[in-house]
């Protein structure tokens, strides 16, 4: 047996990674929307799954040289350094949905915790736990290896991968979303770990019963029943104020963004107060062949005495380049789309905070069967949004005083609430209304059902 060891031990991935494949899976990853943790929360700069898997194994796990006496010659390290690689390539791929990919991700990732149990072993001198042995693996690696800690987890790939592995995974943020939602990650599942849905449908469902729930396909059929039903309870109570829109074949979409722009009222006196957008660009989307822009024009008729159009046909490169501009930039400041006079951020923060920002809807995105359609707003849909502001007291707390971190208040924008408008102020609170909701019969139904 070797003798057990203090010394640094050379770890595989200060020798090489199979990057090709890493890069593929991690590159597969942006567009998978079903099955996959990421689209739990769309969360800003998330790692790959993938490449987080990969080298936390080969961060673990010993690079042959390591052990001379294990492997002598030069042949036998590239040797096993293939071996590795091949065991790397088979974990990072996220499976399919079809049970036989569930069952060789299963097998690929027990592989890989064994690989780590036997270079902890190794280096405490002790004999790693047998290979077909899944449990005493996971036993050991709890026990024996080192625990991974993340401590700015942000939407939690690392801790997620490192439990994944069978290793201690801890995991902190200053951001309260982001331990939110490491939590609803790695935290909440194992609590629910092989245990069956509490839904009453889900029990009264057929095609489940005498189902062997593994893992936290029992709390995943749970999300989805109470999901939808808080999906349909919300269409009830605030469903009239998303209208669908009405396509040019005569069909109807439904709108996945409404865009808007904030106003301030004109310098120039001769506009009489007139209120004119603040937009950093006028481009919906610059994706070849699917470019849109939209252009503000002066109408006597319209409100303040111009309107949007959305063009989403036919636009060019001249029409990109002006659309890009828009009427505000980070250092020159606004400019008034009626009269062309110069709106300077020091005018445009003391309107905001003498008589506040106004806003106008922009533009419209729908889902078309062909993807998405960009279409110019129309009255109704402006008047949808046009609702009374309900009370939050809860997100009337102050923003701090912070130019350099929190510019809103510069700008009249003060408090969390002053942040949304009032439809998007209505939905936050039907929702989280939704949630505490959800939970109450959740717990409900868990007692009813005898599983609490």
């Amino acid at each position: 047996m070797t003798n057990k060891t203090t010394a640094p031990r050379k770890k595989l991935i200060e020798h090489s990674l199979p990057l090709d494949a890493i890069n593929a899976a991690s590159s597969r990853e942006k567009s998978i929307r079903h099955g996959h943790p990421s689209t739990l929360h769309l969360w800003w700069a998330r790692r790959p799954l993938a490449a987080c898997r990969a080298v936390l194994f080969a961060q673990l796990v010993d690079d042959p040289s390591a052990w001379p006496d294990k492997f002598p010659t030069d042949e036998g390290r590239d040797r096993e350094r293939r071996r590795l690689h091949k065991v790397i390539e088979d974990m990072v791929e996220w499976p399919k949905s079809t049970a036989a990919d569930q069952k060789r991700f299963e097998t690929a990732i027990e592989a890989a915790r064994w690989e780590i149990a036997r270079s902890t072993a190794w280096g405490l001198a002790e004999q790693p736990p047998a290979r077909d042995d899944p449990k005493a693996v996971l036993e050991y690696l709890q026990t024996k290896a080192p625990p991974v800690y993340d401590p700015f987890c942000g939407g939690g790939s690392i801790p997620l991968e490192a439990q994944r592995l069978g290793l201690r995974a801890y995991g902190s943020d200053l951001n309260p979303v982001a331990v939110l939602i490491t939590k609803a990650l790695i935290e909440f599942p194992p609590k629910f770990a092989n245990l069956p849905p509490v839904h009453p449908d889900a029990q009264e469902d057929k095609d489940l019963l005498g189902r062997d729930w593994k893992g936290a396909q029992g709390l995943a059929e749970d999300v989805r029943r109470y999901g939808k039903w808080m999906r349909d309870e919300a269409e009830k109570r605030i469903g009239h104020l998303y209208p669908k829109v009405t396509l040019d074949d005569g069909s109807e979409a439904t709108v996945i963004a409404w865009l808007w722009a904030r106003t301030v009222t004109s310098p120039d006196p001769a506009q009489k107060g007139a209120r004119v957008p603040l937009a950093s660009t006028f481009i919906l989307s610059s994706k070849s062949g699917k470019e849109a822009i939209v252009t503000p024009i002066k109408d006597p008729k319209s409100k303040d005495g111009w309107r949007f159009q959305v063009k989403a046909s036919g636009v060019t490169k001249t029409d990109l380049i002006s659309a890009k501009e828009g009427t505000i930039g980070r250092s020159t400041g606004a400019t008034c789309i009626l009269s062309g006079a110069n709106m300077p951020f020091s005018y445009v923060r003391e309107r905001g905070k003498s008589e506040g920002l106004g806003d106008r809807l922009m533009g419209i995105v729908a889902e078309g069967a062909k993807g998405r359609v960009y279409l110019t707003p129309t009255q109704d849909h402006a008047d949808a949004a046009d609702i009374a502001r309900p009370t939050a007291p809860d997100l009337e707390q102050v923003l701090p005083e912070n130019p350099r971190d929190f510019k809103t208040p510069n700008y009249g924008l003060k408090s969390f609430a002053d942040l949304f408008t009032s439809r998007q102020l209505t939905s936050l609170l039907v929702f989280s209304d939704l949630v505490a909701e959800a939970r109450e019969r959740a717990v409900a139904d868990a007692k009813a059902s005898g599983s609490i």
